[in-house]
């Protein structure tokens, strides 16, 4: 019975970290270049279960799992739907790429391409973060259109002023999810096959009504735990104080 406890507890925490996850997908579901994570579990080591006393072999019955934990937070780097604003300094991108952007902790990269001139000059994030070229970060003239083709090149009334630095990854699962919207990277990639498209917004990969249903499976799930527990907690109470009672 003790087990039986121990079992549904840990079925109990691993449904508190998928309902986190969901509920952060579900926060984000607005988020342009979002990518929305899955809890994936697995279980504990299985024990073998035999019968005994009965014959010279003991007949093997099969496994009994004793509980289950959360493997890890997966990334669906799935492509989410494109968006015109209209926005001559929004862009995304149509395939494969991450933008690079110069933060702090240093270069990281970013699906969301909701870009602003900042009082230098310099496209950046919104969260002033400099979107990163080829040769360093990018400078706008205070005047003229602003023009980008699909390769990323930027150009000012006819005058180039620098290419987007968009990369791609050979191993997406590398990529390790910051805040902000953004991801660090094993090494600095290579040049990606995605193209851009200007005055256009990646909408959030999530699935609203998808994510809504999980939750609630999640929650059942939990509930159900929750009931073993104290199931198993009404059998202890019996064979503590009721088992063996000399009446």
């Amino acid at each position: 019975m003790i087990r039986g406890i121990y079992t549904a507890a840990s079925g109990m925490l691993a449904e508190t970290t998928r309902a986190d996850t969901i509920a952060n997908n579900l926060a984000n579901g607005n988020t342009a270049g979002y990518k929305k994570d899955v809890a994936i579990s697995k279980d504990f080591a299985s024990v073998l279960i035999q019968r005994i006393n009965d014959g010279p072999e003991a007949p093997v019955i099969g496994g009994l799992g004793v509980g289950t934990v959360i493997d890890e937070i997966a990334t669906i780097q799935s492509t989410g739907a494109m968006r015109y604003s209209g926005n001559p300094l929004d862009f995304a991108i149509d395939g494969k790429g991450f933008f690079a952007v110069q933060t702090a902790a240093g270069i990281r990269y970013t699906r969301n391409g909701a870009f602003t001139r900042n009082a230098r000059g310099q496209l950046v994030t919104a969260d002033g973060q400099e979107v990163l070229g080829q040769n360093g970060p990018i400078t706008l003239p205070d005047r003229g259109i602003v023009t980008v083709d699909s390769t990323g090149n930027v150009t000012v009334e006819g005058a180039t002023v620098g290419q987007l630095r968009v990369v791609e990854f050979d191993n997406e699962r590398e990529l390790i999810k910051e805040g902000a919207n953004l991801f660090q990277a094993p090494n600095n990639g290579r040049q990606a096959t995605g193209k851009v498209s200007q005055g256009f917004l990646e909408q959030s990969n999530v699935n609203v009504v998808s994510e809504m249903v999980n939750l609630i499976s999640g929650y059942r799930a939990y509930e159900l735990n929750a009931k073993t527990v104290q199931t198993h907690d009404q059998l202890l109470d019996k064979a503590v104080n009721e088992v063996g009672k000399i009446s």
